[in-house]
């Protein structure tokens, strides 16, 4: 399985609420079935409470799927679970778009928490 313990946090920096995106391009898992690689992009957006996920752990953790066999809604739940676990934030969203094989590509969301106001309509 993917290598939660990779995953590190620092402070965060005001208590004034704020958001956060991260856009990794360059994701790669193996589909389960095929065991053909599948690419995705990964964003995470999230409003931190008392934590921020430090970037290098971040890289670390997504590179740790990389030769794993796991469905893309597997991929997109488990790094939810995981980051709520790891920074307990207020609210979290995970969105992983697929590259397209055989004509389908794919757009998985999973959210943790209320929307904040400032991000809703965006």
């Amino acid at each position: 399985m993917p290598d939660v313990s990779l995953l590190e946090t620092f402070e965060t920096p005001t208590k004034t609420p704020f958001l956060i995106e991260h856009v990794n391009e360059e994701f790669t898992s193996v589909c389960p079935v095929t065991g053909h690689p599948d690419f995705g992009t990964i964003t995470l957006r999230y409003e931190p409470a008392s934590s921020c996920i430090e970037l290098k752990s971040l890289k670390m953790y997504h590179q740790s799927f990389r030769n794993e066999g796991i469905f893309y809604e597997a991929v997109t739940n488990k790094m939810r679970d995981d980051l709520v676990q790891c920074m307990d934030p207020t609210w979290l969203q995970i969105v992983t778009n697929w590259k397209g094989r055989g004509g389908i590509r794919s757009t998985i969301t999973a959210t943790h928490g209320n929307v904040p106001a400032c991000w809703q309509g965006t």
